[in-house]
């Protein structure tokens, strides 16, 4: 599959096969790909958490309800953001650069043939701080990223927009 084809049929999935094992190898792939995006300064202000513990994605579901399709998934990468590695004129764009390494995570997901859905934490800063105590983590929780083997085809809902393209 090539680049145009997987941002064209990516979907964000809901359902998926229990009990489906991710191989390790795969899960490294995708936290590779999730690395190798761009930031702010190459200061890389991310940390990731793979959670494939039931116990762990059940307490993500009690804080967020947004987050149920944690109950099929195979597992959950939590993207977390590192403020404290951006200073000066670098400073502060770790939302815009943890953005652009999920997106990477997902797309490479696609393409090994995975399902994902991304679950925002961050700005709603009860969320995030629950999510602190239970991973035990200093850093910012962004995002919960569900992944698993697709047990359904949503329709695609993304399509190009003229009117919101201005040429100068």
């Amino acid at each position: 599959m090539n680049t145009s084809e997987v941002i064209r049929n990516r979907h964000s999935i809901r359902k998926y096969k229990k009990g489906v094992q991710i191989p390790r190898k795969d899960i490294e792939t995708m936290l590779e790909a999730a690395m190798f995006a761009p930031s702010a300064c190459n200061t890389r202000p991310w940390e990731f958490v793979v959670i494939e513990n039931e116990d762990i994605r059940k307490k993500i579901m009690e804080i967020s309800s947004h987050t149920k399709m944690l109950q099929t998934a195979s597992l959950a990468i939590v993207v977390c953001a590192r403020p404290d590695l951006q200073e000066g004129k670098c400073a502060e764009f770790y939302p815009q650069d943890c953005g652009a390494a999920i997106q990477n995570l997902l797309l490479q997901a696609a393409e090994l043939g995975y399902g994902t859905c991304w679950c925002g934490f961050y700005p709603v800063m009860e969320r995030v701080e629950k999510l602190q105590d239970l991973l035990k983590v200093s850093s910012l929780p962004l995002a919960v990223i569900a992944v698993g083997e697709a047990d359904e085809e949503p329709k695609t809902r993304g399509f190009f927009d003229k009117e919101r393209v201005t040429y100068l």
